[in-house]
């Protein structure tokens, strides 16, 4: 863990700009009785809410609101706080912020606050990445899932996970320390039962954050095929709205087109693009260009196909990028009178559906769902982030590099280093182990005033 926060007073306007009902001037650090002073002529009754005039340098009130005052160490950050509830007008926030930089605080940088409550051991890094997380929840389940982490659910996990490690570490370590005793230590079976239980935890648990992290990111899905294969329409129809214009000219859409929805919760980016064909037009040329672009960043590509032209799309097919997974939906089947329907085969998934007449979309939602890894017991997911999942897999891979061991040649100090990986890889997560570098771009991604 880095050295406790310094208590210098830091200062910040913690609502958006712009104007409301009520606006907010947080200050925490050292010396914040003398600010209650200058500003509010006392110091207030430590968490209550008290009503007073705000006062300028010269003795004139700028404003009169609510004063909260949070002595160390019982506020968020775990210094001295001050917060100021004003009249949410943009001017009376800038002479308070400039009454409280003139009294000897700085403007916070984003996300100070947080940051000082980690290191002064109010929340872990988990719970500190999950209020950003909450306020940017584009979703309901993602803010229920990052309320879970904020609350510590995610780090209860992750440091159950820990102290197993640690447990198994310290009995191989003690192994070592013995290993001239006449004792087989390894000979234990509970020893590699131990290991295995510990390998499906740690999978248990990437598991749910992978959903965590896809409420919090979202599944990129481009929509790619030839002209006049109802691209867009399939856009219009997921998104409600017409997003797209539709007309039975082919080549209409030239450029990328870009809809966030939501499918029970779970966030979708879906991305239109142009119909892939040789054309000689300038402008068509270059939105094919940027659509093989954006099949290049994709989660997954639907490829949508015209049931009532049987010619063969391998060749389109082969075209795509061969590291991302394709989704085959075959249009139309309204002109053809096929039966709506959803083929999995070894190429992928196939669904025959009909944009025009509805019949079919529902499975075409289905399978997104199911893509996206969608459980109906979404109280139990934790938001996480792709620095979450990747420790996580390091993690897991140290555990089972450890396990093999195990079984084979058991060396116990090659067994003993996995498994000091796989703790410390785990303790990146909360924070236990980090570093400056790694704060620093956490942190700076916050709100200022958070």
């Amino acid at each position: 863990m880095l050295a406790p926060a310094c208590s210098e007073p830091i200062a910040a306007i913690a609502t958006p700009a712009g104007k409301g009902g009520i606006g907010i001037v947080r200050i925490s650090g050292s010396g914040i009785e003398s600010f209650c002073t200058a500003i509010l002529g006392r110091v207030p009754k430590p968490r209550f809410a008290t009503f007073a005039s705000f006062i300028d340098s010269q003795g004139r009130a700028i404003d009169e609101g609510i004063a909260l005052y949070f002595p160390s160490p019982a506020s968020f950050t775990g210094e001295d706080t001050l917060e100021l509830q004003a009249h949410g007008g943009r001017v009376i926030l800038d002479l308070l912020m400039a009454r409280v930089l003139e009294l000897g605080a700085r403007v916070a940088r984003p996300g100070e606050f947080s940051e000082r409550a980690f290191l002064n051991g109010k929340i872990d890094l988990l719970q500190a990445e999950a209020i950003a997380d909450l306020i940017e929840a584009t979703t309901v389940q993602a803010a229920r899932s990052a309320r879970n982490s904020m609350q510590g659910r995610f780090s209860t996990r992750v440091n159950d996970l820990v102290e197993e490690v640690t447990e198994l570490r310290l009995y191989i370590e003690a192994s070592i320390d013995f290993s001239d005793e006449d004792i087989d230590f390894l000979a234990d079976p509970a020893l590699l039962t131990r290991g295995v239980q510990i390998e499906h935890s740690i999978h248990e648990v990437l598991s749910t954050a992978r959903q965590g992290c896809l409420l919090r990111e979202g599944l990129s899905v481009v929509i790619a095929g030839k002209p006049n294969t109802g691209k867009s329409s399939l856009l219009n129809k997921l998104a409600g709205r017409e997003v797209a214009i539709v007309t039975s000219e082919a080549g209409t859409t030239r450029d990328v087109l870009r809809e966030a929805i939501e499918i029970d919760g779970m966030p979708l980016h879906v991305i239109d693009t142009a119909g892939l064909r040789k054309s000689c037009d300038r402008v068509e040329e270059e939105g094919i260009r940027r659509a093989r672009e954006e099949l290049g960043h994709a989660d997954r590509i639907l490829l949508i196909l015209d049931a009532s032209s049987p010619e063969s799309d391998g060749v389109l097919e082969d075209s795509l990028p061969p590291n991302i997974e394709i989704t085959r939906v075959v249009n139309k089947i309204d002109l053809t009178g096929e039966a709506a329907r959803l083929d999995h085969t070894e190429r992928g998934a196939t669904i025959h559906l009909s944009v025009k007449t509805g019949d079919g979309l529902d499975l075409l939602y289905r399978h997104l769902k199911d893509v996206m890894g969608y459980d109906e017991r979404t109280e139990d997911v934790f938001i996480a982030r792709r620095r979450h999942l990747d420790a996580l897999d390091r993690s897991l891979f140290s555990i089972r590099q450890a396990i093999t061991r195990l079984r084979g040649a058991r060396e116990l100090e090659l067994v003993a280093e996995e498994l000091r990986i796989a703790q410390q890889s785990l303790s990146e997560i909360t924070g236990e182990v980090t570093t400056e570098d790694l704060l620093g771009r956490i942190f700076s991604s916050f709100c200022v005033g958070k």
